[in-house]
């Protein structure tokens, strides 16, 4: 279980994220929208560490981690994959993804120098390379292995995030527009693995989305944040259909769609 308590962050005298208590299961995909500015990102970073909170908690499995750095929060099962790429761009794609199942494998904190450090043990460590290759398989990047990050379009530097993401094996999914700047034939691979993280049953995610198309097609919940407030929370049917929801939060008139 993750649950958010009264969880703010104010910038100023602007509430980003104003008193927002959640609480995710795991076995549901639960989508985040509302407008630009909303806090939906804010909102993610206090989850993940990269902001700290003004007031309120993070807990995990009933541990508060909101003292807790980002990658503290990472080792302890909080996986974030972010809107704009985070890879190490030098290293191949192999690369990439051999030393995410190794920092698993061996719970290294994450630093990019621990990271680096790890080179040297590779070459006989022949069941990371195995799992490593087996996920390049999944984000259909096989043949991309040997190249460096740097020079991978950008959505498929959204697929080897996302492959790093599963490498990482986390507590909870966190993706932020994981779709973003991809192109049409790009996006059905990125949901399609989404789908398949959804079938484990023990895991939550969590998903910050503006397309509705793709919303409709993962969601098994949807959470509207306005103004930094939560203001709608439940089915997709439920909150898709509300007029609140589709004129005053997501600039629709009702039964204008989606």
């Amino acid at each position: 279980m993750l649950e958010t308590d009264r969880l703010t962050v104010q910038f100023g005298g602007h509430l980003a994220v104003d008193q927002v208590s959640c609480r995710f299961e795991p076995g549901t995909l639960t989508a985040i929208v509302g407008p630009n500015g909303a806090g939906k990102t804010s909102y993610f970073n206090l989850i993940s560490g990269q902001l700290a909170a003004t007031q309120g908690k993070v807990v995990l499995d009933g541990e508060d981690l909101s003292s807790m750095a980002a990658a503290t929060r990472a080792q302890k099962g909080l996986g974030r994959a972010f809107q704009l790429t985070q890879l190490f761009p030098q290293l191949s794609v192999a690369e990439n993804l051999r030393l995410a199942v190794q920092a698993r494998q061996q719970s290294v904190a994450g630093s990019a120098l621990a990271w680096l450090d790890l080179l040297s043990v590779w070459s006989d460590r022949s069941a990371w390379i195995e799992e490593a290759h087996a996920l390049l398989e999944q984000v259909q990047l096989t043949g991309k292995a040997d190249l460096i990050a740097a020079s991978l379009s950008h959505g498929d530097q959204r697929k080897l995030e996302v492959a790093l993401l599963m490498a990482l094996k986390p507590k909870v999914y966190m993706f932020d527009e994981p779709t973003a700047g991809m192109s049409l034939d790009e996006v059905p691979v990125v949901l399609a693995l989404i789908q398949q993280l959804k079938r484990q049953s023990d895991r939550i995610i969590l998903l910050v989305e503006h397309k509705m198309d793709v919303v409709h097609e993962l969601a098994d919940r949807i959470v509207v944040l306005h103004h930094g407030r939560l203001v709608a929370d439940g089915e997709p049917g439920v909150v898709m259909s509300s007029p609140l929801v589709q004129e005053a939060y997501l600039g629709h008139s009702p039964g204008a769609g989606w």
